[in-house]
């Protein structure tokens, strides 16, 4: 049976953003799980802020189109989230609402055929102590309500900062099993989906 095919992203852009270090541990623990990885840098697909107007006047922007296209040949996605107040970035924000759109030129590979009927799973990463708990419940709603089924496992990656090791895994061995453990069940739930 072919593997499922999971896109991995991280919420932050920036180039020492710890949830894209997170991200990587995440790619490894789901590789071990048996799927088949796309980590997407978010960087790679700049979006303006999503305008209803400029989607008229202009269409979908290019990389938006190539991203739909990444969603849709998915089984599932994994979002790594760092906490901006309390909340989910607005570079995720932006990039989910923007892939959301339908494409008039190719309806099969956009708007809600990317996300529905997919699985999805969250972690959250923050150099403080709750380890961005509170995002992972906006996301998890943003998720569901664009059709994806959210798994139950999620994580909240504490000290995200020293969290993950040279080795790539999450250094504090409870938090790599539950990482392990995430990455099992969205496996599992894409192939399910799928089917």
């Amino acid at each position: 049976m072919k593997p499922p095919r999971i896109v991995v992203m991280a919420g932050s852009r920036r180039a020492e953003a710890l949830s894209r270090r997170v991200a990587f541990a995440c790619v490894q623990a789901l590789q071990a799980a048996g799927a088949e990885v796309e980590h997407v840098e978010l960087a790679d697909y700049p979006a303006p802020l999503y305008d209803g107007d400029l989607e008229v006047a202009q269409g979908l922007p290019d990389c938006i189109v190539r991203l739909q296209h990444i969603l849709h040949a998915s089984d599932g996605l994994l979002v790594v989230n760092p906490e901006y107040n309390g909340s989910v970035t607005p570079l995720l924000k932006n990039t989910l609402d923007w892939c959301s759109r339908p494409n008039p030129a190719d309806r099969a590979r956009s708007g809600g055929a990317v996300y529905a009927g997919r699985a999805a799973a969250v972690v959250g990463s923050s150099p403080g102590a709750l380890g961005g708990m509170r995002v992972l419940f906006h996301v998890r709603d943003i998720l569901g309500y664009l059709g994806m089924q959210v798994i139950p496992q999620q994580l909240a990656v504490a000290k995200a900062g020293d969290a993950v090791g040279e080795d790539g895994r999450l250094k504090d061995g409870a938090q790599q099993a539950m990482l392990e453990a995430l990455a099992v069940a969205l496996a599992d739930c894409a192939r399910r989906l799928r089917a």
